[in-house]
């Protein structure tokens, strides 16, 4: 209303959201577009590849193991790193190792020599790199963008970014797959090299001022410390955590509820593929509607529906094996991870000082993201003595459940850490 009025008037109402974003901008957004299509290629190659050697769910799901496990192991020397050097050309380094692994592995399919194994080291390896690379891509977006236009830089940049890893990567990997194995590992290693040279295109400097010297173990405590004693930060991550458990502990073993003759959906490579883009497509509409729906509901109301849209895409395959109303939940569960995307990173980066941005994304991502290669065993081995019906049930009770932390984030608890944080 006060927008209108303002136009009637011929007073301009101050509008941020609609002020440029910038060229810089653009090019980060580039190479995002890219390397996340190369990642959505690349999740789904894996598993299908690697039911060519085996039929063991522990051993299809330790490949999701393999990719996430480096967040556990690696993430807290990543943020202290991308608070030392130069943030794009940390993100250069990373693209460069994942590119090199995926040619390695062209060869060794155009070579005949590939094995279940050597999926499992490139998994481990490409785990790494995505490590160092994420965690300098959220830390750097504030020093591209001012501060009061995240919501949007963050929205358009996630919406690409679903658009390329779980919208067209999917598909696009069944049907490189059933083309062949060089072609589906050596595409998303072309698409690394091509976002490598747009990232390239984005000048300035990037390095977080600091105002001492100090070892890296002094700087990974401090972002340890910050993330520790704010206390909605501290239960946003566990929150994501338990999310990532739940989804990883799902989509680890989806692949043998829904591929082959004989699973229950009985859906081919190409199938699996679109399947997996139901999710993509609703995180797309999510991410452009994120801030609308902030608007009109609320943070607090928004991040209450988003947890209920998670459980309905884990749980889904509990319910039935239909692959339309499975599409349909996945779309659901879209949306509001997306919402949830938007509204929780754009808090993160207004509250969180530049100097410490990279500590404590990766401090945080050890528990939010820490839960997904924990997620991928369990559902493996859950799916071994269980069956796979009942991890699916099992996840979607265990999402639930974190409607308790909402009782901690209120809309006054977001508004009072934006504006006790540190200024810039």
């Amino acid at each position: 209303m006060a927008d209108q009025v303002g136009s009637r008037t011929g007073i301009p109402s101050p509008q941020p959201r609609r002020q440029p974003l910038g060229s810089g901008y653009w090019r980060l957004w580039t190479s995002s577009s890219l390397s996340n299509l190369a990642d959505g290629i690349v999740k789904v190659a894996l598993p299908l590849v690697a039911i060519r050697f085996t039929d063991s769910p522990t051993l299809i799901a330790g490949l999701a193991f393999a990719v996430t496990l480096p967040w556990l192991l690696v993430a807290l020397p990543a943020g202290a790193l991308a608070d030392r050097l130069d943030r794009r050309r940390f993100m250069l380094g990373a693209n460069t190792v994942r590119a090199a692994l995926l040619v390695l592995l062209t060869l060794s399919a155009v070579a005949g020599i590939g094995s279940i194994w050597l999926l499992y080291v490139v998994a481990l390896g490409i785990g790494v790199a995505e490590t160092f690379y994420d965690t300098a891509a959220q830390s750097i977006l504030p020093q591209v963008v001012p501060r009061d236009r995240l919501p949007r830089a963050n929205g358009r940049l996630l919406a690409a970014e679903l658009t390329a890893n779980e919208f067209v990567g999917p598909p696009l990997g069944g049907l490189l797959v059933s083309a062949g194995a060089a072609l589906a590992f050596g595409a998303p290693a072309a698409l690394w090299v091509l976002a490598l040279l747009a990232l390239l295109l984005l000048r300035g400097r990037f390095r977080a001022e600091r105002d001492r010297r100090a070892s890296l173990r002094t700087d990974i405590a401090e972002g340890l410390r910050f993330l520790w004693r704010h206390r909605l930060l501290r239960t946003l991550a566990i929150m994501v955590g338990v999310s990532n458990f739940a989804t990883n502990a799902v989509f680890a073993v989806l692949v043998l509820y829904a591929v082959g003759p004989t699973s229950a959906m009985g859906l081919s490579e190409p199938a699996y593929g679109a399947l997996l883009t139901a999710a993509a497509a609703g995180g797309l509409l999510g991410s452009l509607v994120a801030e609308r729906v902030e608007r009109r509901i609320g943070r607090a109301r928004s991040l209450v529906l988003t947890l209920v849209g998670g459980a309905v895409l884990v749980g889904a395959p509990a319910a039935t094996a239909n692959p339309f109303l499975i599409g349909a939940a996945f779309f659901v569960g879209g949306v509001t991870i997306a919402i949830w995307n938007v509204i929780t990173v754009s808090l993160r980066q207004r509250i969180t000082p530049d100097r410490l941005l990279g500590r404590l994304n990766s401090a945080y991502r050890l528990l939010a993201w820490g839960g997904r290669p924990l997620g991928a065993v369990a559902g493996g081995v859950l799916a071994e003595v269980f069956g796979l019906r009942a991890v699916f049930a099992l996840m979607a009770l265990l999402t639930l459940t974190m409607v308790i932390g909402m009782t901690r984030l209120t809309d006054e608890a977001m508004q009072a850490a934006e504006r006790d944080a540190e200024p810039g």
